[in-house]
Order: structure tokens, then C-alpha cells, then sequence
């Protein structure tokens, strides 16, 4: 029978503005399965997301459109659930505001307090490019011709480095993937590992990555998860990680973690994005 279908089942949206509708989650819950201890974390970082569905209403009711990029620092007690950002800012799609500037100092001020830290709100969106670090030769190890069998839990066990051979590289796949421990609906996403230390055995890399694919666990988590692998397995000196997540609900995020003193890289996105 077609009401036994999931399509066309109806959803309800914000019918106004609700700041209720954003939902907190504790890092710490995350970072305790993945050893990281309370106090000074291991990396810097921020969260980035790219908010491509944006809409409210002048004081006339005609109606606004935009778009916004929003950064959480890695710092802050709490990460923002996506489904709930998503639903914040669709409730703002019948609301009226004096002027963009209100809209922007709302959105400021919802986020900074469910962060627990200050957040960056822009309206508009990075450039599409190749997320390549400046002057940095990005390597990708899709195609090696590699066996696969594990899919899950993350495997660390496939990480290794010789010691023996000490090389800065940028390396990428875009086969990571994970599932959202909320809705359990797949997250794809392009990982970029910039990194100065003993040289990473290319395909257990590969296979590492891949044995994110049946794994629920939120994006920021997962790259705060390869961080932590790959210091301890492969004694890197300098490593940054970035995930590029693809689009879901009018929002792509994107986790980027470090060891202190790098610098940031260039806000962008991907073509899948």
C-alpha cells in the first residue's frame, strides 16, 4: 500500500522562530570512547559549516534569501546536532526582522549560546576549490589497488609508518564515509591528512579509512577519532586533518583538526559539496 511508504510522508517544519530547536551535544561524551581526557585537548581546531538553505522575512514580509558560514571552535563544551541546526534555520523562514544585520546578530547569539563559546557567523560561502594546503602537492590513494574486508569499527591496527623515512606530504581519499548516530543516514565526505613525520604506509591508510564506513559517530568526532589514530600510531610530528563532508539538509560541515602552531586552512569547498 503506498501509506506504508516512507516517501511522501510528511515532515513537520517550523512554522516560526524557534531557538529552542537547537540541540547541544557534549564533546566530552565523544572524546572519552577515543581517549582524549579531560583538560588541554591534543589539537586546535574549529568546526565549519556551510548553510546553503537560508530565508526570512523583511518587515514588509517579502521574503530574504541568503546563505552563511558558521564556525564553532573545537574548544567549545558542546557541538551543535545538525538536524537541529537545520531545523533552527528553517524557522526562520516566516519570521520578520528589521534588517539583515538583525538576522545575523540572532543567529550569532542562538549559536554562541548553545556552543558555550563565542561563534563566527558570515553570510555568504567560501569558494568552491581543491582544499590543497598552499604550495603543497596533494596526493590522493584512491586508486591503489588494495583488498579490502573490514568496513567497521575504525580499525587503527591498519596504520603504520616507517620510522626510517621522515617526509612532509598531503595526502586525500574521498571514500570516507560513516553513518550519523541520530537518523543513521550516511555521511560521505573527502579527508585531507597534511603531515610532517614518518611516511605513512599508503595502503593501510587506505584501509583505515575505509573502516569508518559502517560507523556511527558524528563527523566532528570521527576527525578528532584519525587525529588521535594517527599520532599514536604513526608518531607524526605535525599533522593537520580536515574532513569535507558532502551536503545534507541544506548543510555541509567541516571538522578541521591540528597540532598546535598550524595554521588554518583556507575556508573552501568541494565540487561534491
Amino acid at each position: 500500500m503506498t501509506h506504508d511508504l516512507p516517501l511522501g510522508r510528511h515532515v513537520d517544519y517550523p512554522r516560526e522562530y524557534d531557538a529552542s530547536l537547537l540541540f547541544p551535544i557534549a564533546r566530552s561524551l565523544g572524546r572519552d570512547h577515543i581517549g582524549i581526557a579531560s583538560g588541554e585537548l591534543p589539537f586546535i581546531g574549529v568546526d565549519r559549516w556551510n548553510a546553503y538553505e537560508l530565508s526570512w522575512l523583511d518587515l514588509r514580509g517579502k521574503p530574504r534569501v541568503g546563505t552563511a558560514t558558521i564556525t564553532v571552535p573545537a574548544t567549545s563544551p558542546n557541538l551543535v546536532e545538525s538536524k537541529s541546526l537545520k531545523l533552527y534555520l528553517n524557522s526562520f523562514n516566516a519570521a520578520r526582522f528589521d534588517s539583515d544585520a538583525d538576522v545575523h546578530a540572532r543567529i550569532v547569539e542562538d549559536l554562541t549560546r548553545v556552543a558555550g563559546v563565542p561563534v563566527d557567523v558570515r553570510f555568504g560561502l567560501p569558494p568552491t576549490d581543491e582544499a590543497a594546503p598552499d604550495n603543497a602537492v596533494l596526493d590522493c590513494i584512491d586508486s591503489l589497488d588494495v583488498e579490502i574486508h573490514d568496513y567497521g569499527p575504525p580499525n587503527a591496527d591498519h596504520l603504520s609508518a616507517d620510522a626510517s623515512r621522515v617526509v612532509t606530504e598531503t595526502l586525500t581519499s574521498s571514500l570516507l564515509k560513516s553513518n550519523c548516530p541520530v537518523t543513521g543516514q550516511p555521511d560521505w565526505a573527502r579527508i585531507v591528512i597534511d603531515y610532517h613525520g614518518p611516511k605513512l604506509d599508503r595502503a593501510g591508510l587506505l584501509r583505515y579509512v575505509v573502516s569508518f564506513r559502517d560507523h556511527a559517530e558524528f563527523h566532528e568526532q570521527c576527525v578528532e577519532r584519525v587525529f588521535v589514530d594517527l599520532i599514536a600510531r604513526t608518531g607524526a610530528q605535525r599533522l593537520s586533518v580536515e574532513a569535507r563532508y558532502t551536503r545534507r539538509g541544506g548543510l555541509d560541515i567541516n571538522p578541521w583538526r591540528a597540532t598546535p602552531g598550524i595554521e588554518r586552512p583556507a575556508p573552501g569547498r568541494d565540487e561534491r559539496q
